[in-house]
């Protein structure tokens, strides 16, 4: 089955959208979008805010330094790396979505440790969280899966991925976070 971004972006983009980004993520843009980010989200209760904003920066950040850039095709010049992020509501919570391309390491990397996430409690997250800082297992673009922890524990929900055939040996890396009104 071939992927099709357009149809994989109207299936996310379905509840009340409070934040579309779409395109060519650079730190610039990350920069721009937490900010418009930040206006959009400051009348909701201060403990979820905080939630929604954190969780958003580590998914920004993944964006910016984990997308590849995908090699050209005949009939389409690849142009860097293409990211998107949706912040939506519905009538359990919040939603944040993101998607990037990423290839067949990351994807193994990926499938791995979110799996092994999403098995453990909050108390558990905890003690990964301290061990990967205290062994300083990181990669060579930063925090050696630290950041998916991170998202897991400010969340408090399992992180829902799911990759999809791209190109050869590239992948369209979806990531979905609920964060629900009842955790406030």
């Amino acid at each position: 089955m071939v992927f099709k971004f357009e149809e994989w972006l109207n299936n996310n983009s379905k509840d009340e959208i409070l934040f579309l980004f779409n395109g060519e993520v650079s730190a610039t843009i990350i920069t721009d979008s937490l900010d418009e980010i930040e206006e959009k989200i400051k009348l909701i209760p201060s403990k979820i805010k905080k939630k929604i904003y954190n969780v958003l920066v580590e998914c920004m950040q993944n964006l910016y330094h984990h997308s590849e850039t995908l090699p050209s095709k005949p009939g389409y010049e690849s142009t860097g790396k293409y990211a998107v992020c949706v912040l939506s509501y519905d009538s359990i919570g919040y939603s944040i979505t993101t998607g990037n391309f990423i290839n067949e390491k990351q994807k193994g990397f990926l499938s791995k440790h979110l799996s092994h996430i999403n098995t453990l409690d909050r108390e558990e997250l905890k003690e990964l969280y301290k061990d990967i800082l205290n062994n300083q297992e990181f990669s060579d673009k930063g925090g050696g899966g630290l950041g998916m922890v991170d998202i897991a524990r400010k969340s408090g929900s399992k992180l829902n991925h799911f990759f999809y055939d791209y190109a050869d040996s590239f992948y369209f890396f979806s990531l979905n976070i609920n964060i629900l009104e009842s955790h406030k």
